[in-house]
């Protein structure tokens, strides 16, 4: 979505290289710059090196990463996305009180592969959240079948078109619009 109108440096510091798998199957530019970068002291230089308007870090999630250790410190926000489910939930609040806020960089939690048929979970997740004063995301992003067949085509949600496409590109679209207004306010 910020590619649009930004210019954005997607970097995938993670070692399964996801990101870079699925950019590099597209057909078509995507409109931003993809790089792997795994080494952690280059990361703590990435603003420093690259003139982009946003910084996007694919990271592993495991809180001991020296990659996760690196990004925290040199990012100016996070944006942490994670399932609904209460094991995942656990290990994001460990994750926030142990390596985000000690950092004091802002954030905010993005809850993904959220089933549309059971919202309700997504938010009394949400809620869990706020009642432990961890900023996050009205928005969220519901599991689509759109969501693997576009990575398969190599394309954003965004350029993709077939089953629930519209639904995932307005997920986005939400997301990208609150983060727009968070980053203004702050």
């Amino acid at each position: 979505v910020f590619a649009q109108t930004h210019s954005v440096l997607l970097i995938d510091a993670d070692p399964q290289g996801s990101a870079l798998w699925w950019t590099g199957r597209s057909p078509v530019d995507l409109g931003f710059e993809v790089k792997q970068e795994i080494n952690p002291a280059r990361l703590g230089r990435l603003k420093r090196e690259h003139a982009h308007d946003l910084i996007v870090v694919d990271t592993p999630p495991a809180l001991g990463s020296a990659t996760l250790a690196a990004v925290i410190p040199a990012a100016d926000y996070l944006l942490l996305p994670t399932p609904p489910a209460p094991i995942d939930l656990a290990v994001l609040i460990t994750t926030v009180n142990e390596a985000v806020l000690p950092s004091g960089v802002s954030h905010r939690v993005l809850l993904t592969k959220v089933d549309s048929r059971s919202v309700g979970e997504a938010i009394e997740a949400q809620n869990t959240l706020l009642e432990l004063k961890i900023p996050v995301c009205n928005a969220f992003i519901r599991a689509y079948k759109a969501h693997e067949r576009a990575a398969l085509e190599g394309l954003p949600v965004l350029k993709w078109r077939g089953k629930n496409s519209q639904e995932a590109r307005s997920d986005y679209c939400r997301v990208a619009e609150e983060l727009q207004r968070d980053w203004t306010q702050r």
